[in-house]
């Protein structure tokens, strides 16, 4: 099967070579069924495909392509579900929009939100934020949406799992009707739809498979066990690894805690995320992982969106 390379996509040359200094070759299955027809057409769309599958590209370079450099208003939101995908969604835009004039700018709370008033008097093309600081700005006017030419809901299904359904109906409201808007989504529960369907116009819906998502490069294990040995077995599965470093996934922030103090106790190097914790608590924590001081980082699905 021949796959078709970014440049037969329709991408300019500015951006080529910033994919090419990425090292991207070639395109995902996600950004090769959206890249053209953003470019191709003013349709809605709805993206559902897996997190991990390139979906910031496969919006992103099109409206690269699209926005005007010398324009004055918001040209582009983009509604992130945490503070580290705000991060990463708008590092990766910077590092795929080449030498075009734009301005990207993350808005997330934590971040102190004078400076971010500031930032707001200046000239922005794109807003990469999470729904409560968005508002935040929204009410006290450092915010103006009204011209904005895309809108994009990035990890749509966990804004709603995180009970932002409130925030993004106000964030729509205060956006112009002329707007485009982009969906994507791992799942596609009711809520989504429902959303979709009174707030977007005339909608393409992309389904990317399953299957096509999987990597041979990650062994995948699963072990039955009763509730009351999990953290048995889970302190067996680390013992046994010469030099344990890795991620625990746990549904709940109170199972995160509970679980952390319990390997801590045990005399593991491990330490919490989610949620709860302040901008600075995450990078701090973020960091003594990155420089292995702790070797275990529990996190719940949540608040470890945007990790690299």
């Amino acid at each position: 099967m021949t796959t078709l390379t970014f440049k037969e996509l329709g991408l300019s040359d500015d951006i080529l070579t910033a994919l090419e200094k990425k090292g991207f070759e070639q395109p995902s299955p996600i950004q090769l069924e959206t890249i053209p027809m953003l470019l191709a057409n003013t349709h809605d769309l709805i993206g559902h495909a897996q997190t991990g599958t390139g979906k910031t590209a496969a919006f992103g370079l099109p409206i690269l392509e699209s926005l005007d450099p010398t324009s004055g208003p918001i040209q582009a939101l983009v509604l992130t579900p945490t503070r580290e995908l705000t991060i990463q969604v708008s590092d990766e835009l910077h590092s795929l929009k080449g030498k075009k004039n734009l301005t990207i700018t993350p808005v997330y709370g934590g971040q102190s939100i004078m400076n971010q008033k500031k930032q707001l008097k200046k000239r922005n093309d794109i807003i990469v934020g999470t729904p409560g600081r968005l508002i935040d700005h929204l009410k006290s006017k450092n915010l103006d949406l009204s011209h904005i030419k895309y809108l994009v809901l990035d990890e749509a299904d966990e804004m709603l799992n995180s009970g932002f359904i409130e925030d993004i109906e106000l964030i729509l409201s205060k956006t112009n009707a002329d707007r485009r808007t982009l969906l994507f989504s791992a799942t596609m529960p009711k809520p989504i739809l429902s959303l979709a369907n009174r707030y977007m116009g005339d909608y393409k819906t992309i389904n990317i498979k399953k299957e096509t998502l999987a990597t041979t490069l990650t062994e995948q294990i699963y072990f039955e066990v009763r509730e009351s040995d999990k953290l048995e077995a889970l302190c067996r599965i680390i013992d046994v690894e010469a030099e344990f470093y890795g991620l625990i996934f746990c549904r709940t922030k109170r199972d995160v805690d509970r679980i952390t103090e319990k390997l801590i106790h045990r005399g593991y190097a491990a330490e919490a995320m989610h949620g709860d914790l302040s901008q600075f608590q995450r990078e701090r924590v973020l960091g003594k992982f990155r420089k292995k001081i702790c070797s275990i980082l529990v996190v719940t699905d949540v608040a470890s969106r945007g990790l690299d």
